[in-house]
């Protein structure tokens, strides 16, 4: 059903429905707003009578346009031009379903305008649709008021005529409370005492019937002459989710003040029941009004989802976006009014904190306003008394060592006395058991001593402690514990296998599983991983890590080697990185016992393979599965880069500065030109620079190299200087 269709529906459901309480008494009637005549009138359009008399309109419309109106009354005055929209984040956060019905429009506010009949709009910008919600919301009798002891007198839902019918769902609640947003609704100031129930009538029935939310959005409303009223339905002491402030709605609570003070100061009587209220309801959530935090937004025009915005314990609607709101007269009282708010009701007890779990140390701790004897009392779910610690001064902490508690729902009380509100609530009981990150590495071993996957690591996470024990089973029998019953803390933990079993002796070739239980209190997890014990092939050799496959008799080719404990179908190849660039053998049911293959480094083409990096990799199927091992080696066919830069007399001896382009021996000859009294040295040498130097004093030295693979450099002659 489209927003239009199902708006309509509500409004027909609205006007014909009984009224059989004050706040059914209360109409709304929706109109679009013919638009083509706009640009002919200079973008005002001409006035036109309401459908119905109405005391509070308030406008929707699409486009990025602004848009603003006036209304008259039957006596023809009409008021000052009014903004539609200048509080327009007075709305759910993003993502929250009552923000569904109305997305994609601009929602104007609610504004209180008296007794009207007429109404002139007048446009600036794109303005593409215009929507107008006429709310007739006819002044009643005094509504009551109730209190109790350190509560602000408050107007009831059900006194000052919310209408439950049309209340679309249950509220929602978050898990704590950390500061108030103020408003005000930025309608006029010229209402009587009688007519702020009516007000607030209306704005309920605007937020639900023309914004399609919940409920009324604001938690309380306050008038200029001290009355409060229960805004949205949930519990005027717990922690309901409004609609007052996108992206900061959840554990805010919003307070809008009847009218606009822009440029007006709020009423004494107003001030003074806005800071009691305030006192109270921050008390209750034990939040020093004087604090600041920082807060995670959901996200609205001024702050993108996930930005930290740094806020005040009382803050302006002005600090969580971009309004106004709650004008500049009563938005820069705010610091005065959180003092205001600080000293009444003391003594209080701020920010309660209960760090840890039972299971495990539970630290409790909190701050006092002023120096004070303090309690904490933890109790059993039956009531019996568990713990209790004691201690005076402005800071509370105490922990109870709730290590070895049975498992029970344990509640706790932060208590100063009777003048301060004690804080209250349900110690954390340890999480569900958890055991996270269960792994076998590697899950295939093949335990015959040629040093490749030896053996396997379990590994797997406790979340809290816990009774373990872990195990290889086969057919639902254990075959060996690797970790017996033994109590474990909560972390990482490591278990070892090496494919035998408690005796040393060898595990058969086949498939296993590593069971890993833990146990506590009467929670019990068990995971199990797979394991493989194949020991179908191992001991892949090279005769040589390098070779030099280019005709010279030197190093021209390569042999590998391989070993088979039973009958597997081969397959042999060369790899350079993740190509296969030549098969060297595959066979089928290849019987067992040692293997050997030579390979003369030619291509499937006779061409010599190009210098490079290789692996030569062996593939093994039984019914197993497929192992597979791998070797590198090397294929070099270029002599190794030799530059003699001197030899020198040096020190009684001959010394030769050279480089090398990879490591190399080197064989030297030290002499006469004529040879008949040389003699020689063999040396290694890395790649670089390099210095030899010899206690002999030659005429010559002669310098060859050779490389690993037995390549064979040019010889090089220098005279000696």
């Amino acid at each position: 059903m489209t927003f239009r269709r199902s708006l309509a529906v509500v409004l027909f459901a609205a006007v014909l429905a009984p009224a059989t309480a004050q706040g059914a008494d209360v109409r709304v009637v929706a109109r679009e707003v013919p638009l083509r005549a706009a640009a002919a009138a200079g973008r005002n359009l001409v006035p036109r009578a309401a459908p119905a008399p109405f005391q509070l309109v308030g406008l929707h419309w699409r486009g990025p346009g602004r848009v603003w109106f006036r209304t008259a009354s039957a006596d023809g005055a009409w008021t000052p031009w009014q903004a539609a929209g200048p509080e327009a984040e007075d709305r759910p956060d993003r993502g929250a379903a009552e923000a569904r019905a109305s997305a994609g429009w601009k929602l104007g506010n609610p504004y209180w305008v008296g007794e009207s009949s007429r109404i002139q709009y007048r446009l600036a910008g794109r303005v593409t649709r215009l929507r107008a919600f006429f709310v007739s919301s006819p002044v009643e009798s005094q509504s009551r008021t109730t209190a109790r002891a350190g509560r602000p007198a408050i107007v009831r839902r059900a006194d000052w005529g919310a209408d439950e019918s049309i209340v679309r769902a249950d509220p929602s609640y978050a898990e704590s409370l950390r500061f108030a947003v103020v408003h005000h609704t930025a309608g006029t100031n010229s209402y009587t005492r009688a007519q702020s129930a009516a007000i607030v009538r209306g704005i309920q029935r605007y937020h639900v019937i023309a914004n399609g939310w919940n409920d009324i959005g604001y938690n309380f409303l306050v008038d200029k002459y001290g009355q409060v009223f229960e805004g949205r339905g949930g519990g005027i002491d717990r922690n309901v989710v409004g609609a007052h402030a996108l992206g900061f709605n959840t554990g805010s609570v919003g307070v809008s003040v009847l009218g606009n003070y822009e440029g007006t100061r709020i009423s004494r009587a107003g001030r003074a029941a806005l800071v009691k209220l305030l006192a109270w309801r921050l008390d209750v959530a034990h939040v020093d009004p004087l604090s600041r935090l920082s807060y995670t937004t959901y996200g609205n025009e001024r702050f993108s989802p996930g930005t930290k915005v740094r806020l005040r314990a009382v803050s302006g609607h002005r600090d969580t976006g971009f309004t106004s709101c709650p004008g500049s007269a009563l938005y820069w009282r705010l610091p005065a009014i959180a003092r205001s708010v600080a000293a009444t009701g003391l003594p209080k007890l701020y920010r309660p904190v209960v760090g840890g779990a039972v299971g495990g140390s539970v630290r409790f701790t909190a701050r006092l306003s002023s120096s004070a004897a303090w309690t904490v009392t933890v109790r059993s779910g039956s009531g019996g008394l568990v713990a209790h610690g004691s201690g005076s001064g402005t800071a509370v902490d105490w922990t109870w060592d709730a290590s070895a508690a049975p498992a029970d729902v344990y509640t706790y009380e932060i208590a100063a006395g009777p003048a301060v509100r004690p804080a209250t609530g349900v110690v954390p009981g340890p999480p569900p058991l958890a055991v996270s990150g269960a792994r076998a590495v590697p899950a295939v071993i093949t335990p015959n001593g040629d040093g490749v996957s030896e053996r396997m690591r379990i590994f797997f996470r406790l979340n809290v402690r816990a009774t373990v024990r872990v195990t290889v089973v086969a057919s639902g029998e254990r075959v060996r514990t690797l970790i017996p019953v033994r109590e474990l803390g909560p972390g990482p933990v490591t278990a070892r296998w090496d494919g035998t079993l408690a005796d040393g002796s060898a595990v058969p070739d086949r498939a296993y599983r590593i069971r890993i239980a833990a146990r506590t209190g009467n929670q019990r997890v068990v995971r199990l991983r797979d394991a493989l014990v194949d020991r179908t092939l191992g001991f892949l050799t090279s005769d040589a890590s390098v070779f030099s496959p280019n005709g010279d008799g030197r190093n021209d080719d390569i042999g590998f080697g391989y070993e088979l404990i039973r009958p597997a179908d081969v397959r042999v190849d060369v790899l350079h990185g993740r190509r296969a660039v030549r098969r060297l053998f595959t066979g089928a049911a290849v019987a067992a016992g040692p293997q050997a293959l030579p390979w003369d480094g030619k291509l499937a083409d006779g061409d010599v393979v190009p210098d490079a990096r290789y692996r030569v990799r062996v593939r093994a199927t039984t019914a197993l599965g497929t192992r597979t091992l791998s070797r590198p080696f090397v294929v070099d066919t270029t002599r190794p880069m030799l530059i003699v830069h001197s030899a020198r007399v040096v020190d009684g001896g001959t010394r030769i500065r050279l480089a090398l382009g990879e490591p190399a021996r080197l064989r030297i000859w030290y002499g006469s030109p004529t040879w008949a009294d040389g003699d020689s040295i063999v040396v290694e040498r890395p790649e670089g620079e390099q210095r030899v130097w010899r206690p002999v004093v030659a005429g010559e030295v002669r310098v060859v190299a050779w490389d690993a693979a037995g390549n064979r450099g040019r010889r090089i002659v220098v005279p000696v200087a």
